[in-house]
């Protein structure tokens, strides 16, 4: 239950606009303008940085919008328990990711669970490292999937797995029955990459430079789905990828994962994380549960299908 000061300082925090809250509210931008103003007075501080292009929350404006937003939710979560909505029936669960997990694992997953909980909708929101890490932080979306070189701060690991960098290839690839595959060796083969940045592009040319090789892409994209279809048509193409990324497509379509003979490779985890909040709706809850349950079994099965 938000006075009128807060529900205007939250439209024009989320939007970035005066006009555009207005339009939201229905509420003159003016009026807008002075409860934000006396909100500022009452507080003794400046919550926004006013620009010509919109309004930037200032330091003291992202606190506050981040404690109305869990204020919120909390409400929220309170007034479902009053009812005597728990039960996991009709929600909705907001998921982020990264590219390489929207491609296989998680419209696996969400199909998964639907077939259980079919009163569950879910949003999936897919965006580069940096943004996944802001909405989780600012409780932006229920769960995140993502890829991290290093433990994450101020969210909630819910599990965590090894996630090395492998190749992925046609199975009828000559580096396939190679008993050992260096960094060196992929020089003969067209390499398709990545764009520079993500965690598996900074590992990919980090153990490049420690081999002391140069390998030039033949193709490089921001797009999983265009990385795996040029592998896919291109003759004796090698990407790179984590299992989890093609945990269930590869084998259905002729793939084959294969480890690099490179340590460095295997520093990052995959992580389903949820923000730092002891409340959690029952559809959340389960979906986490199920989602934990079900990579743990698929990354075991893969360990044992590796040795």
């Amino acid at each position: 239950m938000l006075t009128n000061e807060l529900r205007y300082f939250l439209a024009v925090a989320t939007s970035g606009s005066l006009s555009t809250a207005s339009e939201q509210l229905f509420v003159a931008g003016s009026a807008i303008s002075r409860q934000i103003q006396k909100l500022e007075s009452r507080l003794g501080v400046t919550l926004f940085e006013r620009h010509a292009r919109g309004m930037v929350l200032t330091d003291a404006g992202q606190i506050l919008a981040h404690h109305v937003r869990k204020s919120m939710r909390d409400m929220e979560y309170a007034l479902a328990e009053i009812q005597g909505l728990k039960a996991v029936r009709k929600a909705l669960v907001r998921i982020v990711c990264t590219d390489g997990m929207a491609f296989d694992l998680l419209p696996g997953l969400l199909a998964r669970f639907r077939l259980r909980h079919p009163g569950v909708s879910f949003d999936l929101q897919v965006g580069s490292a940096m943004q996944v890490a802001e909405w989780i932080r600012r409780s932006e979306c229920d769960v995140a999937f993502q890829f991290s070189l290093a433990p994450e701060r101020e969210v909630e690991i819910i599990a965590a797995w090894p996630a090395p960098v492998l190749l992925l290839l046609d199975s009828a690839h000559p580096l396939v029955q190679q008993q050992s595959v260096a960094i060196s060796d992929l020089h003969h083969y067209p390499l398709v990459l990545p764009e520079t940045g993500t965690t598996l592009r900074q590992l990919f040319d980090l153990s490049c430079r420690m081999a002391g090789t140069f390998l030039e892409p033949a193709f490089s994209s921001n797009n999983f789905s265009a990385l795996y279809d040029f592998t896919r048509h291109t003759p004796h193409a090698i990407t790179v990828c984590s299992h989890f990324s093609v945990l269930w497509r590869a084998g259905r379509e002729g793939m084959t994962l294969k480890t690099i003979n490179n340590t460095s490779l295997s520093q990052r985890t995959l992580q389903i994380q949820a923000p730092g909040s002891k409340h959690r709706p029952a559809a959340v809850t389960a979906f986490l549960e199920m989602a934990a349950g079900t990579l743990n079994e698929e990354h075991q099965q893969w360990m044992v299908r590796m040795r």
